[in-house]
């Protein structure tokens, strides 16, 4: 990595939050797969690396579909039981489909915070993650910049404070465009180069994104899936990161 870094950029989904045990559990259960949140949050990077081989992303629309059949191919359920159930589970509508707190991104995000350099989220979501992220006691931008649906109701919210949240479905470009990138730096005031860290979880959104807007990408990769290591560093953990830095 660079030295001198000057910005740190996260992803929500894979980094932060994960698929909810509320909307994923009784559906398994019913299916005869019981599982725990270790195998959940497993299964996910497995469903990133089927994303991220293919040979194009999914059709408009259907992310959320096509994610749930390598996410449910991770919890082993039976491919040929994979696409139905996926189906199942994406038509029913779900309030918090991401509400599951990673199991190392509080004390992660909050030994980056310490680290006192501009910090920002970077999200391609539905308009709802600054509210979730607030919600869940995770991070909060003061401003609400770029949220979309800030509760006010919230006077002391919880989790660490971030410069800016930046949802694709509120700023109307989502990552891998690299636009999405430059919308949260001009709003850290912090120019792009290779001194801003991106983490994510995906080589064809946040890594290929990063590098086109000519940041720094970091592949949050706990299990060593990356199908394609090479050129880019590796992470376990936000702490691995964090002590890293402080370093």
């Amino acid at each position: 990595m660079s030295p001198g870094v000057s910005a740190i950029l996260l992803d929500a989904g894979g980094v932060l939050v994960f698929p909810s045990e509320d909307v994923l559990l009784p559906q398994l259960a019913a299916a005869d797969v019981p599982l725990d949140t270790a195998t959940l949050e497993r299964a996910h990077y497995q469903a990133m690396v089927v994303q991220d081989l293919a040979a194009a992303p999914p059709a408009a629309g259907t992310w959320w579909r096509e994610y749930l059949v390598g996410f449910l191919a991770g919890c082993g359920v039976p491919d040929a039981r994979c696409r139905a159930l996926a189906a199942e589970i994406a038509g029913v509508a779900a309030d918090h489909s991401w509400a599951n707190v990673g199991s190392g991104a509080v004390g992660g995000l909050r030994a980056l915070a310490a680290l006192g350099l501009p910090m920002g989220i970077v999200s391609n979501s539905d308009g709802t993650v600054e509210a979730e992220l607030r919600r869940l006691g995770l991070c909060y931008a003061p401003n609400g910049q770029h949220g979309g649906q800030q509760p006010a109701a919230v006077q002391d919210p919880a989790g660490v404070p971030v410069g800016i949240v930046v949802d694709s479905a509120v700023v109307g470009v989502a990552k891998p465009d690299p636009a999405i990138f430059r919308i949260a730096l001009d709003a850290l005031g912090v120019p792009p180069s290779r001194t801003v860290l991106h983490v994510g979880d995906s080589l064809r959104f946040d890594v290929a994104g990063a590098l086109a807007a000519g940041l720094q990408p970091v592949h949050l990769d706990p299990y060593g899936f990356c199908p394609a290591p090479a050129g880019h560093p590796h992470i376990r953990a936000l702490a691995e990161l964090a002590g890293m830095l402080g370093e």
